[in-house]
């Protein structure tokens, strides 16, 4: 039995951690951390959990937590598992961070996007980037995963294939995604409020939203070349789900038929990838509560443009659930365990 232990429990990420690791048969939560909840019930916290958790919230103190547990998750804001973590705790137990401080391999890139100084440069070349599909090999022998963004996890998965393959030219990606404000976290914000959200669709971030580096530096991995590219997210009245809509200038003439075979060759063993039929397009209510990713694209011959699409539950495969398909990975198990989860509908 693995012993978990999770530091920011009561966030959104983290509360997701928490319902799928209690139906996960192989792992066992022993540390519920979070700052704001010390000595409270979890189950206080998250009523959901009455009668399913009794434990209550811990601090974060990571250097007790590592000879507890044989796995921390820390799903807090950027730069507090930097501040934490150090060469002691990492020979005692495996991390996978689900914030961003460890997912970019530059760490200037890192400072002027996320306006913080790094406290632990030193592991961020040792980090696997934790997106299964494509760094599976690597994943398996880390004690340090940085787990992608939401945002990044949709946005890439969704055009990887077609930029390993050089069928895209890639100075012309331009992505276009849409989220629900789950994304944003649990702490009162005035432009989450219920009033500002509802009936209202906003773009935010233009031209400098801090996901952009990481999508730009993992599909640059897959091209072979430098990416830049233009990434807008927005704000839609919904819970859950990020929707990737993806256009770029196609290098030769393909068919459908030729594209989705890039699709399978790539996608078509992975059990949480669903590459959508013809004339299919993804939407956020058929991966709802899952692990999937559904991806979907059309040609436009007119204007020599492919759209992909791709959509995902952002607090499961964009945070938690990939967390966990993650930690499945390092220790053996089968990679699905814990997450064969059916979308739910309504």
């Amino acid at each position: 039995m693995i012993k978990v232990g999770i530091i920011g429990a009561t966030g959104y990420a983290g509360g997701e951690l928490v319902r799928i690791l209690t139906g996960h048969k192989d792992a066992e939560i022993k540390w519920y951390g979070s700052r704001s909840y010390i000595d409270q019930k979890y189950a206080d916290v998250y009523r959901n959990m009455f009668r399913i958790v009794d434990a209550v919230c811990m601090d974060d103190n990571m250097e007790a937590l590592a000879d507890q547990v044989d796995v921390i998750f820390t799903a807090t804001p950027q730069g507090l598992c930097a501040s934490l973590i150090n060469e002691e705790i990492l020979s005692r137990t495996k991390v996978i961070d689900l914030s961003a401080d460890f997912r970019l391999k530059d760490v200037k890139v890192y400072e002027e996007w996320y306006r913080i100084e790094h406290k632990a440069p030193q592991f961020i070349g040792e980090a696997v980037y934790g997106l299964c599909e494509i760094n599976r090999e690597d994943i398996r022998k880390a004690r340090l995963v940085a787990n992608p963004g939401c945002y990044t996890t949709c946005s890439i998965l969704t055009a990887w294939p077609l930029a390993k393959e050089g069928l895209i030219d890639m100075s012309t990606l331009i992505i276009d995604a849409k989220s629900g404000t789950s994304g944003a976290g649990r702490g009162a914000k005035l432009p989450n409020l219920f009033c500002e959200v509802n009936e209202n669709i906003k773009a935010y971030g233009v031209a400098g939203h801090r996901h952009t580096p990481e999508i730009e530096e993992q599909l640059g991995y897959a091209a072979g070349e430098p990416v830049v590219l233009s990434f807008t997210p927005h704000l839609v009245p919904m819970n859950r789900g990020i929707l990737a809509t993806e256009y770029a200038s196609l290098k030769k003439d393909v068919s459908w038929e030729d594209v989705k075979a890039v699709y399978d060759r790539y996608y078509g063993e992975e059990k949480f990838i669903r590459v959508l039929d013809k004339d299919i397009c993804p939407e956020t209510k058929w991966v709802e509560g899952s692990n999937y990713v559904d991806i979907g694209f059309k040609i436009d011959p007119r204007t020599r443009r492919i759209i992909m699409m791709g959509a995902i539950d952002n607090l499961v495969k964009g945070a938690a659930g990939q967390a966990v398909q993650n930690m499945n990975l390092m220790f053996g198990l089968k990679e699905s365990e814990g997450l064969e989860l059916v979308p739910m509908f309504p």
